[in-house]
């Protein structure tokens, strides 16, 4: 399994509601409309929490997509549908300058999961 990961931060203006609410309501949309969204195994998104001692936030959301192969992942941001309909969208509502992404596979190391 594959997972790739996506750090960011919302659009310069736009208040952390607002983000939360287009991220879900506008493009989450957009993105399992294509047909190609059907690779996707499982997608999460976390969102920082108030806490004391423990500072800022680096971003404003962390995508988690999980993928059956690189190809599954290659083959959906590659597509015309993605490129098109998706991809220019974010835009919208995320500071491109700030994306931070990895691809990986996960390990799990909680005694009893292994």
């Amino acid at each position: 399994m594959i997972k790739m990961l996506i750090g960011f931060r919302r659009r310069p203006g736009m208040s952390l509601q607002d983000f939360k609410d287009y991220r879900r309501d506008v493009h989450a949309p957009l993105l399992f409309a294509i047909p190609e969204a059907d690779l996707i195994r499982r997608f999460v998104v976390s969102y920082p929490v108030e806490t004391t001692g423990w500072g800022e936030p680096s971003f404003d959301a962390v995508v988690e997509a999980w993928f059956d192969t690189i190809e599954d992942l290659d083959a959906l941001y590659s597509c015309e549908n993605f490129r098109t309909k998706v991809d220019p969208d974010h835009v919208n509502f995320i500071d491109l300058s700030s994306v931070n992404r990895i691809i990986s596979e996960e390990i799990i190391v909680v005694p009893g999961q292994l």
